[in-house]
């Protein structure tokens, strides 16, 4: 059986669907899988063994452009592609307008989730089969379920497996122990603030621990040095690409990191992370896995689900914190003592594991 599976973003929503091609490959033997994502994170698909063939699009990029997009003949060879093989069935797991329209292009019947259940529900009006899916759950969950019931198995009990094959990026034996910091995400709420982060590394540094800080783009790598200066157990590596980012986890102690695409990598290469949630919600989002521990803030407002923070401090809060250094102030009940506590519990169940 060969299905034609759309997930074109964003980075945490590709590696969310990973589990779900594991139970069905267990399901169905001999299924594979093609899949249709976003060029910028093609190589992920790449990294699970039941996938056969990853077809980028690049739907961000040609929105911009339109005209230049159908003169160089992208999209055509876009079309192309999707009708050179035949395929039993499409599952669109994005749910949206966009993802739907693709499935127009391939001569299956599609599967995506029923109105009830879609992000946006004119989409489900692309589908043959449009399936319920309960919301409330967290999105691997969700679309475990959506990949059980368009391909006809039970769904397997107990935590998913994203099933990556790790010797894919590890090139090289493990040199002096390291945690990274993911601080890079993109709304300016879900950032821990910068004093915390440097608090945290001099915190590390007494225990001798080396603390490294990728960066994707010019604030990203302002942040981390920033950071990093005047630390000597700190490193800001140079500029990766995600496979670079994913080398570096997967050789990494552990993690910290924000509500953030690269949160959802660690989960996925298994390394112990914390990850920390001001105005989102880990239940729906948060990094899955086995050694995952998030810590979501009980401030007042939080979740606020907000890309900008509308909080109006109290006096009683501008006594207490330094606003311009511990913004937004969800934060201060994620402060870096209560971090360092609980990252240290967890390197200490990794080396008695």
């Amino acid at each position: 059986m060969r299905v034609l599976l759309i997930k074109t973003s964003s980075l945490g929503d590709v590696i969310h669907t990973l589990p779900a091609l594991t139970d069905a490959a267990r399901a169905i033997p001999g299924i594979r899988f093609d899949w249709v994502v976003e060029e910028g994170f093609a190589e992920i698909p790449t990294w699970h063994p039941a996938v056969d063939q990853v077809i980028p699009v690049a739907i961000r990029r040609w929105r911009k452009n339109l005209w230049q997009t159908f003169k160089n003949g992208e999209w055509r060879a876009f079309k192309r592609r999707v009708r050179e093989r035949h395929y039993d069935l499409v599952i669109d797991a994005q749910g949206l307008l966009k993802s739907a329209w693709l499935t127009r292009y391939v001569k299956a019947p599609v599967a995506g989730l029923d109105r009830h259940s879609v992000r946006e529900p004119l989409a489900s009006r692309f589908y043959q089969r449009r399936l319920a899916v309960a919301r409330g759950q967290h999105a691997v969950e969700r679309l475990r379920q959506l990949f059980a019931v368009a391909l006809g198995y039970d769904l397997p009990s107990g935590i998913g497996d994203y099933g990556l094959d790790r010797s894919k990026l590890v090139d090289q034996p493990a040199g002096k122990p390291f945690v990274l910091f993911l601080h890079g995400t993109t709304w300016d709420t879900k950032h821990w603030p910068e004093a915390y982060w440097r608090e945290l590394a001099q915190r590390l540094a007494l225990a001798n621990i080396e603390v490294r800080l990728p960066w994707g783009n010019p604030a990203e790598l302002a942040r981390a040095e920033r950071i990093a200066k005047g630390l000597a157990n700190v490193v800001v590596l140079p500029k990766l690409n995600l496979a670079g980012v994913g080398r570096v986890l997967a050789a990494a102690k552990a993690c910290v990191a924000v509500d953030t695409g690269l949160g959802h990598l660690a989960a996925a290469l298994d390394v112990p992370t914390i990850s920390l949630f001001g105005p989102t919600n880990p239940g729906l989002t948060g990094a899955y896995g086995s050694v995952q521990v998030h810590i979501a803030s009980d401030f007042a407002c939080a979740p606020c689900l907000q890309k900008k923070c509308t909080y109006q401090p109290t006096a009683e809060d501008q006594r207490r914190f330094d606003l311009k250094r511990e913004w937004p102030l969800c934060f201060t009940r994620l402060n870096p003592e209560r971090v360092a506590s609980r990252l240290a519990a967890l390197l200490l169940a990794e080396d008695l594991r």
